[in-house]
């Protein structure tokens, strides 16, 4: 497997990014090491919080809810998947698939850092991931916030947005990230924010993580994922551990999962879930502190 690794001087002076990058490295099942980054904020000794991000974006979508995570003293872990941000970057779209970026997570949080009494925070792919380790390793969390995602099986189509997002992504001669997450927000972007979401990818061949994800989600049902999800909807519908829905208003590719979250899981039950009025797909974008508020009250609540 071909690894990319974008140079650092990609990351310097990002608006309200000043985190120091931390790194650990993974031995990939598949031969070779993988360099995962991430940031953290917040006291060493503090309850967990994992913020795993989704498509295309990296950790810095997180800017906004560090820092109030780490003033309500919890210890906030954002790391980039591997294929964006300071993570290095598998150079085929073939080298991706649901499993590995699964197994790559698993091998980051618990094999490299052994997180245990984990609140999980997982917005788009970062549920979609995140949800498969709760499934596999339920011993390790103690809370679970979904925002903004699913666990897709392939058993009930897709919105018609994310079939022409999907397209869109996969025919785009070059792939313009910062404009992807603007689209996926209801505020403006500044420019020096889009640039910021530009900046894991130099040129095309950086890319191949944020052109891959959406053809791994399971929109049929006979995707390879499939099963698996399968599996881990029927494991997490039973779990007893307290699940917060906190989606937006205003995402047209993921709203239609949040009453579903609310009724299935178990561990939803008499939970208050917030809805965060005037935000779209990418909500720390929009409404960021305003949804670290809420998890800060879930997790000290």
């Amino acid at each position: 497997m071909r690894l990319l690794r974008t140079p650092d001087d990609r990351f310097t002076d990002l608006p309200d990014f000043s985190y120091e990058p931390r790194y650990v490295e993974l031995a990939d099942p598949h031969g070779g090491r993988i360099r995962v980054g991430y940031v953290e904020a917040g006291p060493a000794d503090g309850p967990v919080v994992l913020l795993l991000h989704g498509e295309p974006s990296w950790s810095f979508l997180y800017r906004k809810m560090l820092p109030v995570l780490a003033a309500a003293g919890l210890r906030a872990i954002a790391p980039d998947l591997v294929g964006f941000g300071r993570s290095d970057k598998p150079g085929n779209v073939a080298d991706h698939s649901y499993a590995r970026h699964v197994e790559w997570m698993r091998g980051f949080a618990f094999d490299a850092l052994d997180l245990r009494d984990v609140t999980l925070v997982g917005q788009d792919w970062g549920g979609l991931i995140g949800l498969r380790l709760v499934a596999a390793e339920p011993s390790r969390f103690s809370r679970v916030v979904a925002s903004n995602t699913g666990l897709p099986t392939g058993d009930v189509d897709m919105p018609a947005v994310w079939h022409s997002f999907r397209e869109a992504i996969q025919k785009a001669p070059v792939l313009d990230v910062g404009r992807s997450v603007q689209a996926g927000c209801r505020s403006a972007l500044t420019p020096e924010v889009r640039a910021a979401y530009d900046a894991p990818f130099p040129n095309e061949m950086y890319k191949a993580g944020p052109r891959a994800m959406p053809g791994l989600v399971p929109y049929r049902p006979d995707d390879p994922a499939s099963e698996a999800n399968r599996a881990a909807w029927k494991t997490l519908t039973e779990l007893e551990i307290p699940f917060l829905v906190a989606f937006s208003d205003g995402d047209p590719i993921t709203g239609e999962m949040a009453p579903v979250l609310r009724q299935a899981m178990r561990g939803a039950q008499g939970v208050e879930h917030p809805v965060i009025a005037g935000a779209g797909h990418f909500l720390q974008e929009d409404a960021g502190e305003e949804l670290a508020d809420h998890v800060a009250r879930f997790v000290r609540g």
